[in-house]
């Protein structure tokens, strides 16, 4: 069965890839992209066992489809990307078979097969396994065969023959537990592009230059907890919350009138294994400014310095680039006078992690989104509300 995936029978032994193949070289076949056609399911496999979509895969495994459901694999074919294609797929199917290998990476979700230098209609086409984006298969199947990672005891054997498992069993490999096989997905070549000379996807790489790297703590570690299908990242207030820390100090508790306020907001990457944040997507703003007794903001108090790495909506030049690096840190200097009574110190921390895309989506709309209006139109509106603050303090100064 692994011949069309490029591993020989004799790669195989006891369900377990041997050494000498190497991973390096396994996860080099399993991210051959797009991933062939899964073919003809074996004549024992039941329609469950032969079928790719995620619902199959749950009826054995529940709380792994659970997961995915929560997470942003699950919408990686969101209207968002949906809109952009629908046109792409027709005026440049090339481009948009780059874009479906990491948003939908089985053959069987893409309208189109790239045979001899030209692009024909696939035949094997399923729009509802597209909807579904990265999906169970994408990872873990090939050909109809199911690979993984080792048992939680480490080991790579099955208790059981084959043959008298579902799906005739899983092929393990330490692989799955790897940064390098999150690689392919989020992760530029070295040729691929860049501006100002940084890769615009280099997860991968500042993870392996950073102490995270450096200790062997793999992406899964705090992206899959427990083995968990969440893939928790910056759209999740919780995970940003532990990835970073935020203190607040002041020269003095209480101030009289006429006095000034100085205050020091510090802003630590402590705990993420790579740029916070390490995409031109997000925005982080802190903010600090005067209230009044009634809550108003104190006309000219408000400062802001904003963490993000900002480009320009066409992707054609770097304008600024403050994201902190793994154990770096932003210090925000805050100092005003106190002129009324009753005033207090209000700080914030906002996390905007669709920033880039809130801004590309509305100039695409006032250009004309074609065919894709409608999706690139709710994909804005998701934009608009996925905000949210880490960081919410207001002190009584006098």
């Amino acid at each position: 069965m692994l011949l069309g995936f490029g591993l020989g029978p004799s790669t195989i032994v006891d369900g377990q890839i041997r050494d000498d193949v190497g991973e390096e070289e396994f996860l080099r076949q399993h991210w051959r992209l797009p991933i062939p056609p899964q073919g003809r399911a074996p004549e024992r496999f039941t329609g469950i066992e032969g079928s790719p979509d995620p619902e199959s895969c749950g009826i054995c495994h529940p709380a792994q489809l659970a997961d995915w459901r929560t997470s942003l694999h699950a919408r990686s074919m969101g209207s968002g990307v949906k809109g952009q294609l629908i046109e792409l797929i027709e005026s440049d199917p090339a481009s948009a078979l780059h874009c479906y290998g990491c948003h939908a990476p089985l053959s069987e979700q893409q309208e189109k097969v790239e045979e001899n230098g030209a692009y024909r209609v696939n035949q094997a086409f399923d729009g509802g396994l597209q909807r579904h984006g990265l999906t169970c298969a994408g990872c873990h199947v090939r050909r109809h065969e199911r690979f993984g990672p080792p048992k939680r005891d480490g080991s790579l054997a099955s208790d059981l023959p084959r043959e008298q498992l579902p799906h005739g069993g899983v092929t393990r490999t330490p692989a799955f537990v790897r940064s390098e096989f999150c690689k392919e997905c989020h992760q530029f070549a070295e040729a691929g592009y860049a501006l100002n000379g940084k890769l615009l996807e280099n997860t991968f790489n500042e993870w392996r230059a950073g102490p995270f790297g450096q200790a062997g703590v793999q992406c899964q570690e705090c992206h899959m907890p427990d083995r968990r299908h969440l893939w928790r990242g910056i759209h999740d207030p919780e995970m940003v919350r532990s990835g970073v820390t935020i203190t607040l100090t002041t020269d003095k508790q209480r101030y009289r009138r006429g006095e000034s306020v100085s205050a020091r907001l510090t802003i630590t990457n402590k705990n993420i294994g790579h740029h916070f944040p390490t995409y031109v997507t997000p925005r982080v703003v802190a903010r600090i400014e005067l209230r009044d007794a009634k809550g108003r903001v104190v006309p000219g108090s408000r400062e802001e310095r904003r963490i993000g790495r900002e480009v320009t909506l066409d992707l054609s030049r770097e304008i600024t680039d403050t994201r902190l690096a793994p154990g770096g840190s932003l210090v925000f200097q805050y100092r005003r006078r106190l002129d009324q009574a009753g005033l207090r110190l209000k700080l914030t921390v906002t996390v905007y992690p669709d920033h880039f895309y809130t801004g590309f989506f509305r100039s695409l709309l006032a250009q004309g989104a074609g065919k894709g209006t409608a999706q690139i139109r709710q994909a804005l509106a998701v934009t608009q509300r996925s905000h949210f603050v880490v960081y919410d303090r207001e002190l009584p100064l006098i």
